[in-house]
């Protein structure tokens, strides 16, 4: 299997299952794998780009991690300058739903389900908050690619994730 930042962490985890507790020391962030709404629903979609950014890592670390564990040579890539993105207008508007991503897992749900069923329920232009002690990077991703407006920030310990209708 080539693994490569594309690679889906539930791809990677079948084929490599040694690797989930490889992931947790790597960064115990990564323990949220051994939930298994998310390890059904989230890791199917996440790849080892999107991990990364949710554990705080820097995706080409994780990934030569990763290929070190399985007996694969490193990559080497020149690390790209990421612009912070500007804080939208609307960011500021009151939310009509504030979900938290975290307990949401601990109930079994999952976050991105929960989300759209509140995205069903606003009128165009109302925003949903999302927060988690992690960035969501694949239910940005797949937000965005369903046309929704995003922007996630930090602050301390925190990730905040508005989504616009």
């Amino acid at each position: 299997m080539e693994i490569t930042l594309q690679t889906k962490i539930y791809d990677l985890l079948k084929a490599y299952p040694f690797l989930e507790d490889e992931l947790i020391r790597i960064n115990p962030k990564f323990k949220k794998l051994k939930n298994p709404v998310l390890r059904r629903t989230v890791a199917r979609i996440a790849s080892i780009k999107q991990a990364a950014i949710v554990g705080g890592m820097d995706p080409i670390d994780l990934l030569n991690k990763i290929r070190e564990a399985v007996g694969l040579e490193p990559v080497e890539v020149e690390s790209q300058e990421t612009q912070e993105e500007p804080v939208p207008e609307w960011v500021t508007e009151e939310p009509v739903a504030v979900l938290d991503a975290n307990e949401l897992l601990d109930q079994g749900k999952n976050p991105l389900a929960e989300v759209m069923k509140k995205l069903k329920e606003a009128k165009k232009g109302d925003v949903i908050l999302l927060k988690a002690d992690f960035r969501p990077e694949p239910l940005i991703d797949e937000l965005r690619k369903k046309g929704y407006e995003v922007y996630s920030a930090q602050s301390g310990e925190e990730h905040f994730t508005y989504i616009r209708r």
